[in-house]
Parts: C-alpha cells; sequence; structure tokens
C-alpha cells in the first residue's frame, strides 16, 4: 500500500499523512499512514452499509481530522463541520 501510495500517487507515505482507500463495493476501506517508528495499516469493513465516500478532484480529497473521523464511523462525513471558534464576550463599561 505504500509503495501504491509513492508510484499511483507520487505522494510520500512517510510524510504523516493518513492515506485512505476504499474497496470497489464500499463496504470496506484501509488506511495507510506512518506513525513515526513504522507503516501502519488499518482496515475496518462495515457489517451494514457502505461507506459515504468524497467526491475526488484530481485523485486527492482532504479532510478534515472530524470528517475522517465521521467517515470511519460509516457516517456521512459531509455533514461533518468543525466547531468555530467563539468570541468571548467583554463585559460592558
Amino acid at each position: 500500500m505504500a509503495a501504491l501510495v509513492r508510484e499511483s500517487m507520487g505522494a510520500d507515505p512517510f510524510s504523516g499523512a493518513v492515506y485512505v482507500f476504499r474497496a470497489r463495493r464500499a463496504d470496506r476501506i484501509k488506511l495507510v499512514y506512518f506513525d513515526g517508528t513504522g507503516v501502519c495499516l488499518f482496515s475496518k469493513r462495515l457489517e451494514d452499509g457502505k461507506f459515504q465516500w468524497p467526491a475526488i478532484a484530481d485523485g486527492v480529497v482532504r479532510l478534515t481530522a472530524a470528517q475522517l473521523q465521521a467517515l470511519l464511523e460509516g457516517l456521512d462525513w459531509r455533514r461533518v463541520h468543525e466547531r468555530r471558534e467563539t468570541r468571548v464576550p467583554v463585559a460592558a463599561s
């Protein structure tokens, strides 16, 4: 899988990024990432349902950590929105 990242995507599998691959039926995914000590392979199969897969442009999709977590749970990652910074109210003088 690391060789596929390097050769097909032209990316560095040791960069710390997580590379996700989906099976044709969309019920299984594999993640490849470097944790600083070695290359890790994570595999998951959904018992019921399919992974919501993002539309791909230029062969690369960038997801936030929250979106990746939703994808791994089998949820629709597109419905995840990052929490916006809220301003602390200033006491009136």
